[in-house]
């Protein structure tokens, strides 16, 4: 009898530990609503290491910090920012300079080939499945818009410096936040396509902004804003009244995404911590250092207080080859204190893009402004006469190198390295954090899985083949390539006849013009749509 009676309550404690599993595990699926993707573009760890360095103090990031990422992509070991973002946004590794497609080929070992009929097919974004599940969705960054990362969360195109075609796809999108620099990329005079795009913008119901107060004083539930006509200053140089901060723009990003009871994705990127890389400027490349992790700790807040937000910081690559000592410590560098790396990089009050606003027309004034604002009064003839012939746009080219050898901050290259980065991610209680050595299109998964997404499901919906789905429904097709700059694909059967403009979400149907979830995308090869367009031809 005994025996029987301990046999139940086993049997009893083990169904009630399962039901506790299973409560626990549901909790947990159900436990995110939102996730805040930030990308650091270009930040090498010795990069994250002197700015900690420079600012005395421990970072945002620091307590987020739990593993690696590889960067390499389809063919590359080190990769492209295209290639590189959409891995995170899709979850496929590609071709440099290609944004939200599938490569020609997968060469890099443990990768499968590309099929014939996948080669640059689109494939749907994490900001594209989260809009299709109801969420808000949101970019912010302080490049121009289309520029590569904010562009292969919101864009397909097989050429990053398409800029026409991906920021029409971008403004089509339905993103409800979009913070950013590029205004001048809007305007008709600046398109081959000649179409106004802002307003595009304004009939689409964006509360329209340009500067840090307008940003401030919005109420609005979806907002454009554009700072810059290109890229916003790095921070160092910002003029508060003039360009907001990142910390500033996702701030409001935030403000506003969060009011859907569903949650949201949104996209940071602290854009020129990758220029600066470029340059070898190390005041540029820990200004934007220090200015993504203010952003870090304004959306590591939010999440904290929210409960159901995951928060992912994560560089796409390093660049330059930054390393605190060079070839002059390479005998005595244990021997050195911090000071001889910090203390002349204090005194350097802008980045070398910001010196050179400073210059005068015939640059006779480099003197004056290298000791003004760099706190270097000891120029060599040489370094004079490279500051002189520097061309335009690249004095930092030759700023960064001058500050650096004062502060025997080593660089390796002026371009992107393919080191693994450092992943910082904070998540919610009882939901599994990303450790260890991952790859950079796990990222994607993570969040897929996260938010109850299916990106597989999306690129479905958003992004099928029309030329073989309306041949095989019996529709005949043509290209209107009357306008080269705007091409329109023209699908007729029986008494159906619609018009698809690439790269917007409407189309004409038998004259009446209707809305589509997603953008008509123009591989080169095939275009594709929406598989609810289908539907006027069966």
């Amino acid at each position: 009898m005994k025996k029987t009676s301990h046999k139940k309550v086993v049997l009893f404690l083990m169904i009630l530990f399962i039901m506790l599993t299973c409560t626990l595990s549901t909790s947990s699926a159900q436990n995110v609503k939102s996730v805040i993707l930030m990308i650091p573009d270009g930040m090498s760890v010795s990069g994250t290491t002197l700015a900690r360095w420079y600012k005395g103090s421990p970072l945002a990031m620091d307590e987020m910090a739990s593993g690696l990422v590889r960067t390499y992509s389809a063919d590359a070991a080190i990769a492209d920012s295209a290639p590189a973002g959409t891995a995170y946004a899709t979850g496929f590794k590609s071709h440099t300079g290609f944004i939200g497609i599938l490569p020609d080929e997968n060469t890099m070992p443990g990768l499968k080939p590309i099929t014939e009929e996948d080669k640059r097919r689109p494939v749907a974004t994490i900001l594209e499945a989260a809009k299709l599940a109801g969420k808000s969705t949101g970019l912010v960054a302080t490049c121009e818009l289309p520029h590569a990362t904010p562009a292969a969360f919101s864009a397909h195109v097989a050429d990053r410096n398409n800029y026409d075609d991906i920021l029409e796809q971008q403004v089509y999108a339905g993103i409800d936040v979009v913070l950013a620099g590029g205004y001048k990329f809007l305007s008709p005079e600046e398109r081959r396509d000649k179409e106004n795009l802002l307003e595009i913008i304004k009939a689409s119901g964006y509360d329209y902004i340009t500067t840090p107060e307008a940003l401030r004083k919005s109420t609005a539930n979806k907002i454009w804003g554009m700072f810059a006509p290109k890229d916003l200053s790095y921070d160092f140089d910002r003029d508060p009244e003039k360009e907001p901060s990142l910390a500033e723009m996702t701030k409001k990003a935030i403000e506003v995404l969060s009011k859907n009871p569903k949650g949201f994705f949104l996209m940071v990127e602290g854009s020129k911590i990758d220029w600066a890389a470029h340059a070898n400027d190390p005041v540029g490349v820990i200004s934007d250092i220090l200015a993504f992790d203010e952003a870090v700790k304004v959306a590591l807040d939010f999440a904290k207080k929210d409960g159901r937000t995951i928060v992912i910081a994560v560089a796409d690559h390093g660049n330059g080859g930054i390393s605190i000592g060079d070839q002059e410590t390479s005998k005595n560098y244990d021997t050195l204190p911090l000071s001889t790396f910090i203390d002349p990089l204090k005194k350097a009050k802008l980045t070398g893009e910001g010196l050179e606003k400073k210059l005068n027309q015939d640059r006779s004034n480099i003197k004056d402004v290298m000791a003004t604002y760099y706190g270097i009064s000891d120029l060599t003839e040489e370094e004079l006469k490279k500051l002189q012939d520097a061309k335009p746009g690249k004095f930092n080219y030759v700023a960064g190198p001058i500050i650096s050898k004062r502060a025997h901050i080593g660089w390796t290259t002026n371009g992107h390295t393919g080191e693994d980065v450092v992943l910082y991610i904070y998540a919610p209680p009882r939901q599994k954090r990303l450790t260890g050595v991952i790859e950079n299109t796990y990222i994607a998964k993570y969040m897929e899985k996260a938010m109850g997404l299916d990106l597989a499901a999306t690129t479905n919906r958003l992004l099928t083949s029309a030329a073989k789905d309306l041949t095989t429904l019996g529709a005949n097709i043509s290209k209107d390539s009357t306008n080269p700059a705007n091409p329109v694909f023209v699908v007729t059967k029986g008494k159906t006849a619609a018009k698809f403009p690439v790269n917007k979400n409407i189309i004409e149907v038998n004259g009446s013009i209707v809305k589509l979830p997603g953008v008509i995308v123009d591989n080169g090869k095939t275009f594709f749509i929406p598989r609810k367009a289908l539907n006027y031809f069966k």
